[in-house]
């Protein structure tokens, strides 16, 4: 599964790459917005600051589908790098879709809500499809179970396209995505640090380094023994 940080604060980026194995970057017009600085040049801060072939998505704003052709060979030639041109899933979106593509960019098909919309996205030729699984649930719809059925959907057809999954709330969603098998998250930064905290496992480390520290001199660890050899 890819891991990607659905957010544009530099430093966020960069606190979450220091300690997670991170694929690259999710954007869309209301993350850029939030930011408040020139969108291009925040996009390529964001791509400098990802390792090497990470991946970065940026939303298309056109309507239509000879603008968003347009907008996307734009960006192409301003963005280098492993980028992904996201387009939404409205009449014009799927017509843009196999343009696109045939221009040799790849799509991330986005604001996806139901499960033939994730499909006929993917059918259409887009490399990911992303269903916003907290908006779902807002309403009322199972967003993890959508998510869920466009996965098996692409796998029993064989489709060259996964789901991106997108719109978390908390990890339990995430996680849940994980276990059955969904291609690619992307999440805030919070979200992503929650995946991997547990008290538990907070409290068994500090007993152990207790334990040492009874044994060896509080604070003192392997490093100090050994220099002192």
């Amino acid at each position: 599964m890819l891991m990607l940080i659905d957010h544009a604060n530099v430093e966020a980026i960069e606190k979450t790459l220091d300690y997670l194995p991170i694929d690259g970057v999710t954007t869309n017009p209301t993350i850029l917005y939030r930011e408040g600085k020139e969108p291009l040049d925040l996009l390529r801060r964001i791509r400098d600051v990802l390792p090497v072939g990470s991946q970065i998505h940026v939303q298309i704003v056109s309507q239509r589908a000879d603008d968003m052709v347009a907008e996307a060979k734009a960006l192409r030639s301003a963005l280098s790098g492993n980028l992904f041109i996201k387009l939404p899933v409205t009449r014009e979106g799927f017509a843009a879709i196999p343009r696109i593509v045939k221009e040799g960019m790849q799509v991330t098909a986005t604001g996806i809500h139901s499960s033939m919309q994730g499909f006929m996205a993917a059918k259409a030729g887009a490399r990911y499809v992303a269903p916003y699984v907290n908006r779902m649930d807002n309403y009322g719809i199972d967003g993890v179970r959508v998510a869920t059925e466009i996965h098996k959907t692409l796998r029993s057809y064989d489709m060259h396209a996964d789901v991106l999954a997108a719109s978390f709330k908390n990890s339990e969603q995430v996680l849940e995505l994980v276990r059955q098998g969904v291609g690619a998250i992307t999440a805030a930064p919070d979200v992503l640090a929650a995946l991997i905290k547990n008290p538990a496992t907070d409290a068994a480390i500090a007993d152990q380094n207790r334990d040492f520290g009874f044994l060896i001199g509080e604070k003192r660890t392997w490093l100090d023994l050994v220099n002192e050899r």
